[in-house]
């Protein structure tokens, strides 16, 4: 997001030229999407892996650009943060086996940056958050010297003119500010890049918005910050909250949060996602790019960077390659714990909204989308023990345990694979089967791992321990479900 952005005070005419640009690109954009050919491509899928850097104590260590020196690949970037990295994976066509693609792809890259940051006493850990993580490691002064990252987070705070509030409910309840955005890269995430048939986008993109709840769920790995025990996925709330540029009590605190679930089903076509986002949030980075266009489809980079600072829980993405598509980013699945765990969370994720597009004008009929997005907070809070407000019998929507309704659904999101083309689906999907039997996500087994060790030891210290046995069992490659327990080991 914003590589051509650079860390300068912009004027009123740099607000208004970059307006004007939006309005523009959007009637470009709805003009492209009508052109006969538009999305004809062959079908590809592709992902983005961030991770944090960790020193033997469990520390954060501050060295992602040393390692991208070290590694010389350009499938590995700077995350907000200095102690994140990303790993962004290539694009595997969808019928050529692109879940093993994907998998072999990231077991060998994240093997090749363990091994040059071993050399450097670095550890790669793939978590939603750090549960070392300590305050200090959360200011300005360890946002990675890029341009784009400084200015995002310079021109956020202005649009906000106070400290960010973090309030999260849990076992252990928190309430901190901080005077900038560092605390939206606590969130490390597992960032999943699907094209779909043009013909049937809305549907796909309706059914993976009814259905992230089970997927937030089932994936959970985020259940402590600053020590605190609060949500299975608490990245969800504090993703949001870091971000949050509104004030309580000012006029304008119902504007929209730029971390938001949406606003309603999709209607017609994806343009209304981007018509929404020019509409409802004020620019931030009025970045005006000079560069002619090199594709024969307009790049709408203005509209691409303005996009990139509203953080959907699924975001369209458009792209002028080729006859041009816009595809869907799946950006709820958190880090880790393995590899085999993160694809089987972007098969479950991509089944399910497949399995489901062609039946699911009648189930938003009965699901009104303010009972979606309660689903949505309800199951990254309490995982796979909450309750979802779920069409029983293909109408009523009733409280029902979000176990029963995965198990009914995982040969739906099967079939959904089957339908794209995608191969080897069920070694995937066994692996949510298996965490389901178990009752075992990456969320549980970090906290019952930290009460087994508070019992003997301070907070510090257990999260430590924690973490020290969470990065050993992952360095072993095995989902999850299988790990060994430590409070069943005495």
């Amino acid at each position: 997001m914003g590589t051509g952005v650079t860390d300068r005070r912009y004027t009123d005419k740099d607000f208004l030229t970059f307006q004007a640009r939006l309005d523009e690109q959007l009637q470009q954009l709805k003009q492209v999407l009508q052109q006969p050919g538009f999305g004809s491509d062959p079908l590809h899928m592709g992902a983005e892996l961030e991770m944090y850097l960790a020193d033997a104590q469990g520390s954060v260590s501050q060295c992602n650009q040393n390692l991208l020196d070290a590694l010389g690949d350009s499938q590995f970037q700077p995350e907000l943060n200095q102690y994140n990295i990303e790993l962004n994976l290539s694009a595997f066509a969808i019928g050529q086996n692109p879940l093993e693609k994907l998998h072999n792809e990231m077991q060998a890259k994240t093997a090749k940056l363990e091994a040059v940051a071993a050399r450097q006493g670095v550890d790669v850990i793939p978590i939603g958050i750090l549960p070392t993580l300590r305050r200090e490691h959360l200011h300005k002064g360890l946002i990675t010297p890029l341009p784009r990252y400084h200015s995002l987070a310079t021109h956020l705070y202005q649009q906000r003119g106070e400290d960010f509030t973090i309030n999260i409910n849990g076992a252990d309840p928190l309430s901190v500010s901080f005077a900038d955005i560092s605390a939206e890269g606590a969130n490390t995430s597992f960032q999943v890049h699907c094209m779909v048939p043009p013909e049937c986008f809305v549907q796909v993109f309706n059914a993976a918005q009814l259905t992230a709840p089970l997927v937030v769920a089932v994936a959970a790995n985020s259940p402590v910050f600053l020590g605190h025990r609060l949500w299975d996925e608490t990245r969800i709330a504090l993703f949001k909250q870091s971000l949050d540029v509104r004030q309580r009590g000012h006029a304008n605190w119902r504007q929209p949060t730029r971390v938001n679930f949406g606003f309603g089903w999709l209607r017609h076509s994806p343009w209304e996602l981007f018509a929404e986002a020019v509409a409802l949030y004020p620019v931030v980075l009025p970045a005006v790019d000079s560069n002619l266009d090199d594709n024969d489809l307009p790049s709408l980079k203005e509209l691409l960077l303005h996009i990139g600072t509203i953080w959907s829980w699924h975001r369209p993405v458009y792209c002028p390659s080729g006859s041009g598509h816009v595809r869907i980013e799946f950006r709820a699945i958190p880090a880790g714990p393995t590899s085999i765990d993160m694809m089987a969370n972007a098969a479950f994720a991509i089944g399910l909204a497949m399995g489901l597009a062609d039946r699911i004008d009648d189930l938003i009929s009965f699901v009104p989308f303010r009972f979606a997005e309660y689903n949505f907070y309800r199951a990254a809070q309490a995982g796979l023990d909450s309750k979802l407000l779920w069409p029983v019998n293909g109408c009523r929507p009733q409280e029902t345990d979000i176990t029963a309704i995965i198990e009914q659904l995982l040969p739906v999101a099967q079939q959904g694979l089957e339908i794209l083309g995608i191969a080897n689906g069920e070694r995937y999907l066994k692996v949510i089967e298996e965490r389901l039997q178990q009752r075992m996500t990456g969320a549980r087994w970090q906290r019952q791992a930290l009460d087994y060790y508070s019992r003997k030891s301070d907070r510090d210290s257990a999260c430590q321990k924690m973490l020290r046995n969470y990065l050993q069992q992952c360095r072993s490659a095995q989902p999850v479900s299988q790990w060994e327990r430590p409070w069943n080991c005495q």
